[in-house]
């Protein structure tokens, strides 16, 4: 088990705030907008084990910071870097954690809501996995950081977009870097609700307490099983798709030229 003491001050892109059981989780990098890469993909992944194994936890919600939710946009042809297909061992880390960072996030046994303060322009799929999710009208998401941006998306995109907006529509998002509105993601069933900025927060306590006021395990087996189908798409395809990606890392031939 895990208690909110031992996690509470241990990362440095997430805060944390419980009220009657209802866990707070604010995405941000230095009180700004969490800007995406190395550090907060490791600490993630061992932050969602660590809420997950906190049994003092009766709802999570995840939210951003400031105007954007997640960033930064990635430039076309912006991960120019090769990865030694020799040198497996440098990509294990990042295989390891992918597999595991979306994995520990389902296996959270209490239900999640996602408050999408601003654009999520890198892992998305994060907050949309979420059981309910509420979006600023400023929000729109995109994945900047894969296919446009020179990696393969098998880190979970590759399951998650075509799942939430159908086959072609989702391959069409990932293939050519779209940018979904909050409204138009909120007609094709992405996210459940559309408020002004100032009210997403609040709407995502005001759904928290109303969730609180079902029994405990009514809540925690809700979650289990409504998270099964995802979990088992998880277990058949992310690990695949992660190793497709560091394998296509490693070919310099597929960088974007200028």
């Amino acid at each position: 088990m895990s208690t909110l003491n031992a996690y509470q001050n241990k990362y440095k892109n997430l805060k944390f705030r419980r009220e009657n059981g209802i866990l707070e989780v604010q995405f941000h990098t230095d009180n700004g907008p969490l800007q995406w890469g190395r550090d907060a993909h490791r600490e993630f992944e061992e932050a969602f084990l660590d809420i997950g194994r906190d049994y003092e936890n009766q709802c999570v919600i995840l939210t951003g910071t400031g105007s954007d939710f997640s960033g930064p946009q990635t430039p076309e042809g912006g991960h120019r870097h090769a990865i030694n297909p020799t040198q497996p061992n440098l990509w294990d880390p990042i295989y390891w954690e992918g597999k595991h960072l979306l994995m520990n996030l389902l296996n959270i046994e209490v239900p999640v809501i996602s408050a999408i303060n601003g654009p999520a322009l890198r892992h998305a799929e994060i907050p949309l996995l979420s059981d309910i999710t509420i979006a600023s009208d400023t929000a729109f998401f995109q994945d900047s950081a894969h296919f446009q941006g020179g990696l393969l998306p098998g880190d979970g995109v590759h399951i998650v977009f075509p799942l939430l907006m159908g086959i072609n529509r989702g391959r069409y998002f990932v293939l050519t870097g779209q940018k979904v509105s909050a409204k138009e993601a909120l007609d094709i069933g992405m996210v459940n609700e559309v408020l002004p900025s100032n009210e997403v927060l609040p709407r995502a306590w005001e759904l928290a307490h109303q969730l609180l006021r079902r029994p405990p395990l009514l809540r925690r087996y809700a979650r289990v099983l409504l998270t099964q189908d995802l979990k088992k798409r998880m277990h058949e395809l992310l690990g695949y798709g992660l190793a497709l990606e560091g394998l296509s890392a490693s070919d310099s031939s597929h960088l974007v030229k200028n």
